[in-house]
């Protein structure tokens, strides 16, 4: 018998799993181009005067404003389900919440032990769902494609932000990704040792209590890192890229201010204003 006869057949190697490479962020058109700290400021500038009343027409008004502009600017009605869908699914649990529980007033159609459905309960409902649909939906799309970095660097060289905290804020926000791509990892490697597929809770507590050591060290490393390099001195620093606005940046804020003015002029018009201090 041979030397090759007696040698036992050579196994395959099992394939590696690859991790699938993010999808690139759409970007919007001339939204791209502004600021980050200026798209911060316009989310700003919409969701304040939201907050300051109670009422559908207003919620309404400036979720329709703000549906229209995107779509405008190249976001499809398939990008903004996608991208938002966490708050197309909140919405309508708070409007639920204040439907069955909200202040009653006016007719009562449904009673039953602590749940109350009036008429007031009903459009309180609406408005707290559009709301937050109108919240939530301006500020996932404004920052659909943007530069953690660009926005350090704006926070720090446009609105003079300390640049300690900034610069601790942006190595949080990088870790945010290395974060995920640990947890893919470590799914994959516990599934290709066959402990991966039982017991779902017990394999999310033992993977998050994993992640929660390893960020610990992380951003111990991190932190020593940042201070041998100087990045917590108080001196004032350079950056590496200018940071500037121009007029696109003002007319994105002109549209911010028109949308809530539109949405609040609305609702007054309609006489449904309700500021939540009365």
């Amino acid at each position: 018998m041979s030397l090759d006869e007696r040698m036992p057949p050579a196994v395959a190697d099992p394939p590696v799993p690859v991790l699938a490479a993010p999808e690139p962020a759409r970007r919007l058109r001339l939204v791209s181009r502004v600021n980050p700290v200026t798209r911060l400021a316009a989310a700003m500038i919409v969701t304040t005067p939201l907050l300051l009343t109670v009422d559908w027409v207003s919620a309404a008004v400036a979720l329709v404003l703000q549906l229209g502009l995107f779509l405008a600017a190249g976001a499809n009605p398939a990008l903004i389900a996608r991208r938002t869908w966490p708050i197309l699914v909140a919405a309508p649990i708070a409007g639920v919440s204040m439907l069955l529980y909200g202040e009653p007033s006016g007719t009562v159609h449904v009673e039953f032990g602590l749940v109350r459905i009036t008429d007031g309960s009903i459009e309180l409902a609406i408005a707290v769902t559009l709301r937050v649909l109108a919240v939530g939906i301006s500020a996932v799309l404004l920052f659909l494609d943007v530069d953690p970095t660009e926005l350090a660097d704006g926070l720090a060289q446009v609105w003079r932000l300390p640049s300690r905290f900034v610069l601790g804020a942006l190595a949080g926000a990088r870790l945010v990704g290395l974060f995920l791509e640990d947890w893919r990892a470590m799914s994959l490697s516990r599934r290709a040792r066959g402990i991966g597929d039982h017991g779902a809770v017990r394999r999310f507590a033992t993977m998050a209590f994993a992640l929660l050591v390893l960020a610990i060290r992380r951003g111990s490393k991190l932190a020593t890192a940042m201070e041998a390099r100087g990045f917590g001195a108080d001196r004032p620093r350079t950056w590496a890229r200018e940071s500037t606005v121009g007029p696109l940046d003002a007319v994105l804020v002109a549209i911010a201010v028109a949308v809530g003015v539109l949405a609040i002029g609305a609702a007054v018009a309609a006489g449904t204003f309700h500021p939540v201090w009365a």
